[in-house]
């Protein structure tokens, strides 16, 4: 059976933000993921995990402004000194929490730049950032991301993230599969695992509509994860959703599915 990782940017966020280790250690999580660490000092979050007996799977490179709705900096020629800066940064947080591998976020297309200007830059960041985090051993990660929840979103389908992979030519260079953002881009899940299971470094969870828990949606959870097993995907699935009506409650399906959090 999968072995799930909790996403602490979406579970557990009636807590602040540093006391959700313990909170999801207390739930029976072994593994945690979260979209950024960079608010706090890597030997904070680093005591936390290994307080709490954690194992983080995953965190994002530095994507820009969140706040103010960036989503990624990779494809943007104008933060070319930023992204490497960004890299640099990130290392150094993996290899403080012991973290394998690093996610980066493409980034929406800014206005005023040509697809073949878009690919080029991108290409060329994940090259110099697969070939950094490559003298650490570490993994990097490009993600697909529906254009329904972030409309303009550069990366946007499974063939269009496999192609670029393909152009990058980098082994550490792998996708990171949400079933949440592929259901709604483009449906086809068994089949595109079936397909890429060997191109795949991480999977993501949430159902469709409403990015909830497993069981509130359209998607065959049961069967899905049967498939992920059969397939020999041996990472651990992230539970990035929104839970309803909260955490708690929304950790039911792994009992109802009779699945454990390890």
């Amino acid at each position: 059976m999968p072995k799930f990782s909790a996403n602490l940017s979406m579970l557990f966020t009636d807590l602040p933000f540093l006391e959700r280790f313990a909170a999801a250690k207390a739930t029976g999580f072994s593994a945690v993921e979260y979209l950024f660490p960079y608010e706090h000092a890597p030997a904070r979050l680093a005591g936390l995990l290994k307080d709490n007996g954690l194992t983080q799977v995953l965190f994002n490179l530095p994507a820009g402004d969140w706040a103010a709705g960036d989503r990624g900096i990779a494809v943007d020629p104008s933060w070319a000194e930023e992204f490497r800066a960004g890299v640099a940064k990130a290392v150094t947080y993996a290899k403080t929490l012991n973290v394998p591998r690093l996610n980066c976020l493409a980034g929406k297309v800014p206005q005023g730049v040509s697809e073949e200007d878009l690919r080029r830059t991108f290409v060329a960041n994940l090259r110099f950032a697969a070939d950094v985090l490559a003298k650490e051993g570490l993994t990097l990660l490009i993600e697909f991301i529906n254009r329904k929840d972030i409309p303009g979103f550069y990366l946007h389908r499974s063939d269009q993230t496999l192609g670029i992979i393909e152009e990058v030519g980098r082994p550490n260079l792998l996708m990171q599969y949400d079933v949440y953002h592929a259901q709604r881009e483009e449906g086809e899940l068994a089949a595109t695992l079936r397909a890429s299971m060997d191109k795949i470094g991480h999977i993501q969870i949430a159902d469709n509509p409403g990015r909830h828990q497993p069981g509130t949606g359209e998607i065959n959870f049961p069967f899905l994860f049967e498939e992920i097993d059969r397939l020999g995907y041996a990472g651990h699935v992230g539970l990035e959703y929104v839970p309803e009506p909260d955490t708690l409650s929304s950790l039911a399906w792994i009992k109802k599915y009779a699945l454990t959090h390890h």
